[in-house]
């Protein structure tokens, strides 16, 4: 008989596992079963004894019915029916309990059989599904069934879950939600208090679930998992006691015989699957019966090899004492390598204690470098305060560029002027060696010449003298003229130089007077809205910014809107060169949000910066220094935490010092250890780095007309406004005091020009009177020439010119001379004031030089420092490294001694004092090969030959041990499915006598008396009623055949068998449809009372009840609920009878 499957057959085209979990047993069935004691397992067996196997076949054919003792039966109700009869009587006056999980809440139809959509909710004791005939009640049984993995042939409604769909839908859809809480709750954080089914079918045959939790998460898909919950809560959907269809009710409420009653008894008790399961186990130790005995027909051919091996062994033990000189040698062996290793391993702690040496070595100039470092350190910062107290040189400097500007110019005109001096003697030289060369000639020619006239010669010669006295004293008037023209054109220079310098001076002050004009304006918009200092229109922006959409956040913005200085006398003109442009900043958190500002900054001209960033107010304490240090944002009022994250993103207030002056900036910088950087208040930026050394930065100051400048100021603009307005009155004072020098010095240079003009017209006039008084000097010469020969008078016109010539280069000589000295007077008290401001300069230079050279000795002597501890840091790493590999070698090497020694110990005596590896390897070698040799002639080593005896023994001692467990497990098992089979039997006695108690008890509401006669060996039950009718009339205590009585007391009695048999399962749902359909009105009413007294006795039961009668004389309470649905639709008129 095939095995009986737990859960019923999927209707899906996919196959599914089954679960063979048999059915919890009700509470009361608990109580009523017998306790039998287990059987004591053991197992003693000895190694020689003799094997016996189990041969009986008596028990192949499973449950063997034995006509049971009336004797022993009749003694077994008198001892348990007043016990049942008690109980029930106590369980009747008590009222049952509402089940926590395995309950129904809900169901829901879609397009299921007539219904397109169906739902109402179940209570959790009693329910009465009413309605006319068609309207759909069976429906509710059939879409219980399918959603909770039944088959679709068990309703009676159809052959597969297709005939299920709605006329003309394509897909169906039933949903179920059942009850999970209480402590048993399958999966409770899963599912929660409620776990929903929901079966989908098509026509085309496809089918799925989806099980989710109250709040519709889906849990799982799989069929497996529906299982698991129904055998969790005991829910037998295909039982049919469980759930009893129409035809199922009719049937067995009509035509059941008293066989297919057993049967429905023996099904609904689930006393027929234990049967099944114990005949298939009794017919699988039948089978491991044959095994075994096939099994212990092979052990005298495993004892015959034993002995052949055991004789070939015995041949083999011949060759021991060769083999013992061989594990002599090889325990020898094997603590020679014990011993190279403790050498190998003494030789590496040396080598480990030298690396200890060289480290402690390198720690030590580790040390003695900071130390050194230290110093230096201390050196650098002596040496920085004293190149800070020398001050600087700036004025002297500027002072020193301005002389040698003119002494530049002065050294040019020297320049010039020694060249032409340089020209002009080079020219005298000429001229008086050509004089010189002439007048040789003519006294030579004088000489040969003694006829001329004397007294000619000497007229012309004083007229000659007169004009060459008058030539002289012109020449003196003309450089007189000359000197005077060049020393007005010198002035004229001079103003003009000093009327362009006073130029550029007005038209800064006219630049100054407009940043001035700019700030009043500024300060007057001040006057009537406080953001005027962050930029143009700026109420405009804002309002503008407010009554627009964002994306985001709205932008925030100016940020000087929420930004104050605590000391801005003190830290304003710093801060507003550091942090000013951030003032006018704006930020947002939606990129989105970024071209409709930046169109909004535009149209107000203005150029704010825009950043982009989110709203996270993180955590900047970690950036701060300590509290005694003065920072940025602890000299600032931020009113707003999104714009203080944005000025610490930016320009890193949290962390930037503030300080007095540089040498304060660098002093703090140098007390808080770690680098950073330092703005000072006379605009210095100081920077200090980690490793060491730093540097320091001029900052530059704004312009009068920046806008920033009225940032961090007096927030009384009107105070403000007059500050400027006395700085533009200043202006302009100075400015028309230079106007009124510009005009002056205008005047000079005019007149200076004016006179020089003069003066060069004089020049002029006085170089035509000399070219005249030349001309006449020349013909007085000719004269005298035409007297002498024709070479004498060459030679002399000759030698005036030449006279002329020199006479002329002195005079250039002679001017050229008093200029140079002119020159090098006023050059005189400059170069001697530029060589005291160089001796100054040079003086503080080389101090400050000096103490340059001293820091960067002293920072060379750090560095140097820094790199000995680097480089001895990292040859004490690299010794550290080396000592760690050691050490872990020098382990790794005692490691391995220590499991050579306990591997040698393992297996061989301690050898003293081994020979060396090699000499031990070379003897056993040559032991070995003996002993290969005689294996070879026995065919095979003395191990082999000992291993193949050890194996057939293990066979054999292995197959004696497993046959004898085998047997002694088969007859284990027999035993105990015989142990279970006498408790299936008591099982079965007791749910009979059950069932008798119940069904007299629910008879007797309507007046009856019966019994119900169970025949195990037959296979029978038959139900004996006694009407209260023939009680009445016939006065005797013969009890009806159920043929003989009438339709409504056949129901009743039917009735009572069933609500007898529920009172044996466990299952918390009982569904019957149309149990009343051949029943009267007065069975029905008390049918009706004995089903709800039942139920709500009942502890952890759900009852539906589907009729088509009217339930009128049922009041719905709190255990009762009566559902009924609405008339069918057919769409038909009246009948129409001929």
């Amino acid at each position: 008989m095939p095995k009986r499957r737990a859960v019923a057959d999927s209707d899906d085209e996919g196959n599914s596992q089954p679960v063979s979990k048999r059915s919890r047993a009700s509470e009361s069935d608990e109580e009523d079963r017998p306790r039998i004691p287990r059987a004591a397992k053991g197992k003693n067996v000895a190694r020689d004894e003799t094997i016996e196997i189990d041969d009986d076949d008596e028990d192949e054919g499973g449950v063997t019915e034995i006509k049971p003792d009336q004797d022993e039966e009749k003694k077994f109700e008198e001892e348990n029916e007043e016990r049942i009869r008690e109980k029930l009587m106590n369980k009747s006056k008590a009222q049952g309990g509402i089940a926590e999980m395995g309950i129904i809440e809900s169901i829901e139809m879609h397009q299921f059989m007539c219904h397109k959509y169906l739902t109402f909710s179940l209570g959790p004791q009693i329910n009465f599904i009413i309605g006319h005939n068609g309207s759909g009640k069976s429906a509710v049984l059939s879409a219980l069934t399918v959603a909770l993995g039944g088959k679709a042939n068990t309703t009676g409604r159809g052959s597969g879950l297709k005939s299920f769909i709605r006329e003309g839908q394509a897909v169906a859809e039933v949903t179920v939600m059942l009850k999970n809480q209480g402590e048993e709750a399958y999966r409770p954080k899963d599912y929660g208090r409620s776990i929903v089914i929901t079966r989908r079918f098509t026509k085309e045959g496809a089918s799925s679930y989806k099980i989710k939790s109250r709040d519709g998460r889906v849990i799982s898909t799989k069929r497996e998992e529906l299982q698991a919950i129904c055998d969790h809560m005991n829910i037998q959907v295909d039982n049919p006691m469980n759930i009893l269809t129409q035809d199922s009710a009719r049937q067995f409420l009509s035509a059941s015989t008293a066989t297919d009653k057993y049967k429905f008894f023996l099904k609904g008790t689930q006393l027929s699957q234990l049967s099944e399961e114990y005949q298939t186990c009794m017919e699988n130790i039948s089978q491991t019966s044959k095994v075994l005995k096939r099994k212990a027909e092979v052990l005298p051919d495993l004892k015959e090899a034993v002995v052949e091996a055991r004789a070939r062994y015995e041949e083999a033990r011949k060759a021991v004492e060769q083999k013992n000189k061989a594990d002599e040698l090889r325990r020898e062996l094997a603590w020679a390598h014990v011993k190279s290793k403790e050498d190998e391993l003494t030789q590496q702690l040396t080598e480990v204690a030298r690396i200890k040496h060289r480290v402690d070595k390198c720690e030590e100039q580790v040390r003695d470098a900071e130390a050194n470092r230290l110093a230096c350190n201390e050196k650098v910062t002596k040496l920085e305060d004293e190149l800070d107290a020398l001050g600087d040189v700036d004025n002297l400097t500027r002072r020193r560029e301005e002389l040698g500007v003119q002494i530049k110019a002065n050294k040019q005109k020297l320049s010039e002027l020694r060249n032409d001096e340089r020209a002009i003697l080079e020219s005298k030289a000429g001229v008086d060696a050509t004089i010189a060369e002439l007048e040789r000639k003519i006294q030579d020619e004088q000489t040969r010449l003694e006829t001329r006239s004397k007294e000619k010669r000497d007229r012309a010669t004083r007229q000659l003298d007169e004009l060459n006295a008058k030539l002289a004293d012109d020449e003196k008037k003309l450089k007189e003229v000359s000197q005077e023209r060049h020393r007005l054109m010198a002035e004229a220079d001079s103003a003009k130089t000093e009327g362009m310098r006073l130029e550029d001076e007005k038209k800064d002050l006219r630049n100054r007077i407009v940043e001035c004009d700019e700030q009043i304006r500024r300060c007057s918009e001040l006057e009537t809205s406080t953001l005027a200092r962050f930029g143009n229109q700026m109420d405009r922006l804002l309002s503008q910014i407010e009554n627009r959409r964002w994306y985001g956040r709205p932008p925030v913005g100016p940020f000087g809107k929420y930004v104050t200085v605590k000391d801005p006398e003190r830290w304003g003109r710093l801060l507003r060169v550091v942090i000013g442009n951030a003032m006018s900043s704006f930020a947002i958190t939606d990129a989105r949000d970024r071209p409709a500002l930046a169109q909004l900054l535009k149209e107000t001209n203005n150029r704010s910066q825009i950043i982009i960033a989110e709203e996270d107010l993180f955590d900047y304490s970690e950036g701060e220094p300590p509290q005694n240090y003065l920072t940025i944002l602890r000299a600032l009022e931020v009113t707003d935490p999104y714009v203080l994250r944005q000025l610490i993103n930016t320009a890193h207030i949290e962390g930037t010092l503030l300080a007095s002056n540089r040498a304060e900036a660098d002093q703090m910088l140098m007390s808080l250890g770690r680098g950073g950087v330092a703005l000072a208040a006379d605009l210095y930026r100081v920077v200090r780095f980690p490793e060491g050394g730093g540097q320091s930065s001029v900052i530059n100051d704004l312009r009068g007309g920046d806008s920033r400048q009225q940032l961090f100021r007096s927030n009384n603009a009107k105070a403000e406004k007059e500050r400027w307005e006395r700085q533009r009155e200043e202006h302009n004072s100075r400015l028309t005091a230079l106007s009124q020098r510009i005009a002056e010095l205008q005047g000079n240079y005019n007149r200076s020009r004016r006179a020089a003009g003069e003066y060069e017209r004089q020049e002029q006039e006085l170089n035509r009177k000399l070219r005249g008084l030349r001309t006449e000097i020349n013909n007085i010469q000719l004269e005298l020439n035409e007297d002498l020969p024709v070479n004498i008078q060459a030679l002399q016109e000759a030698l005036e010119e030449q006279r002329t010539e020199k006479a002329s280069i002195m005079d250039q000589f002679a001017q050229l001379t008093k200029e140079k000295e002119k020159v090098q007077q006023d050059q005189r008290p400059l170069m001697e004031e530029s060589e005291q401001l160089r001796v100054q300069i040079a003086r503080h230079g080389e101090a400050r030089a000096a103490i340059s050279e001293r820091i960067a000795a002293a920072v060379t002597d750090r560095m140097n420092a820094d790199n000995s501890i680097k480089h001895f840091n990292a040859k004490a790493d690299a010794e550290r490294q080396k000592l760690a590999d050691a050490e872990e070698v020098a382990k790794t090497l005692e490691e391995e001694l220590q499991a050579w020694s306990a591997k040698a110990a393992q297996f061989f005596e301690p050898f003293p004092n081994p020979r060396k590896v090699d000499i031990v390897q070379r003897n056993l070698n040559a032991v070995e090969a003996a002993v290969k040799e005689r294996e070879r002639r026995q065919g095979a080593t003395l191990e082999e030959i000992a291993e193949e005896l050890q194996r057939k023994e293990t066979a054999l001692e292995t197959a004696k041990v497993e046959l004898k467990a085998l047997s002694s497990l088969n007859k284990a098992l027999k035993k105990s499915v015989r142990d279970r089979l006498a408790r299936w039997h008591e099982f079965r006695r007791h749910i009979a006598l059950r069932c008798k108690v119940y069904f007299a008890y629910h008879l007797s509401n309507r007046g009856y008396f019966g019994k119900v006669l169970f025949n195990h060996v037959n296979g029978t039950l038959d139900l004996k009623v006694q009407t209260d009718d023939q009680a009445a009339t016939q006065h005797d205590s013969r009890e009806k055949d159920p043929r003989s009585l009438s339709g409504g007391e056949k129901s009743f009695s039917t009735i009572c068998l069933l609500l007898s048999l529920w009172e044996s399962i466990g299952c918390p749902i009982r569904c019957l449809d149309e149990f009343d359909v051949f029943m009267d009105a007065v069975n029905r009413r008390i049918s009706m009372k004995m089903m709800i007294e039942t139920a709500n006795a009942s502890r952890g039961k759900q009852y539906i009840l589907i009729t088509p009668q009217d339930m009128t004389n049922i009041s719905p309470g709190t255990t009762v609920r009566v559902h009924r649905m609405t008339d069918p639709e057919r769409g038909q008129g009246t009948l129409a009878f001929s």
